[in-house]
């Protein structure tokens, strides 16, 4: 049978929300029969074109208020303004109505705002854009948020991380659908993969949260930065800032939201990132310099907080001079140096 697919849009959405989905079904219907293929329509908040954000127009084929029939897969896109947005009672009705006869239902990128609003999210486990985690998981007290996921379902609802991740999010659909071997053939099509490795955390620019400069929990994240390389224990960092090592503890995880620990680990794994992305010197290095106890424990460190190890950190994200001034020759690809991985 078909699958009837409709994707809501309005104005400032991402262009690529709606794409990037959209291209990976209509792709999949190379590769099934008629009867099988994907039927997709975007829905429109509002009547007219609708400018996206990078200044794109689109013409819905439809206004949310002349659709009844319900889809077997509702997506919202997002939109960078969309968090601000106000809710619109009549769209959360609509889309309260349209979810509750959909087979499937979700959101890309932040288009899950749009589903809090409608009350969607309460008592779920969504992802969304790393950058707006925070904002969603304050806004829908109800909602659990996992801003490290790509993409991640619930039930009947699919949420997905920022942007390029509706891809993802399509593949996955995809699958679930037809198979693995469709999901492959169409990801081969668009010369994307089928499973990134690791979550979102790889691409967000920090994982340590800071206080304020001037007080006392500031003042030992900022001793912290600053000797990375040497040990760092509660007894000590206790003495910086005048508390007993218990009292220190209590107060740093109510102000910094983290254990010393957690924020000593996340300022290392952050501090690595950088010299990764903008040097080329041996991981053993790296290690030492960030303070973990040699580039295994590095790598340990790596896979449980960014889901991929500091090789492959460094060749998804250095950066071109790095690239450029890097003359070592090819390692081979059947001895590899312990530890280097």
């Amino acid at each position: 049978m078909t699958i009837s697919v409709a994707i809501v849009v309005f104005p400032g959405v991402q262009s690529l929300d709606v794409a990037g989905p959209m291209d990976v079904f209509m792709e999949a219907n190379r590769f099934l029969l008629p009867a099988q293929h994907y039927h997709v329509r975007t829905i429109g908040t509002v009547q007219g074109a609708i400018g996206c954000s990078n200044g794109l127009a689109l013409l819905a084929d439809a206004y949310y208020r002349d659709v009844v029939d319900a889809p077997d897969l509702l997506l919202v896109a997002g939109g960078p303004g969309l968090p601000k947005l106000k809710p619109e009672p009549a769209l959360c009705a609509w889309l309260v109505a349209q979810a509750g006869r959909a087979r499937r239902y979700g959101s890309v990128c932040n288009g899950a705002f749009l589903l809090g609003h409608a009350g969607l999210l309460d008592g779920k486990a969504v992802t969304t854009h790393w950058n707006d985690a925070p904002a969603l998981a304050r806004r829908f007290e109800k909602t659990r948020v996992d801003l490290d996921r790509i993409y991640l379902k619930d039930g009947a609802l699919y949420t997905s991380a920022g942007v390029t991740a509706g891809i993802d999010l399509a593949l996955y659909l995809l699958s679930e659908d037809y198979g693995a071997e469709v999901s492959l053939n169409v990801a081969k099509r668009l010369v994307v993969f089928t499973q990134r490795r690791g979550g979102q955390s790889q691409f967000s620019p920090y994982l340590t949260p800071f206080t304020s400069d001037v007080s006392p929990v500031g003042l030992v994240q900022q001793y912290v930065l600053a000797h990375l390389s040497e040990a760092l224990d509660v007894d000590t960092l206790a003495a910086i800032a005048h508390m007993s090592p218990r009292n220190f503890a209590r107060v740093f995880a109510r102000d910094a939201q983290v254990t010393p620990a957690q924020f000593i680990e996340g300022a290392r794994v952050d501090a690595a990132r950088v010299m990764l992305e903008s040097a080329g010197d041996p991981l053993k290095t790296v290690a030492y310099r960030c303070g973990f106890a040699d580039a295994s424990h590095m790598r340990s460190v790596f896979m449980r907080r960014l889901g991929v190890s500091p090789k492959q950190y460094r060749e998804h994200f250095k950066s071109p001079s790095t690239r450029q001034t890097s003359h070592r020759p090819p390692e081979s690809k059947a001895v590899r140096p312990v530890g280097e991985d």
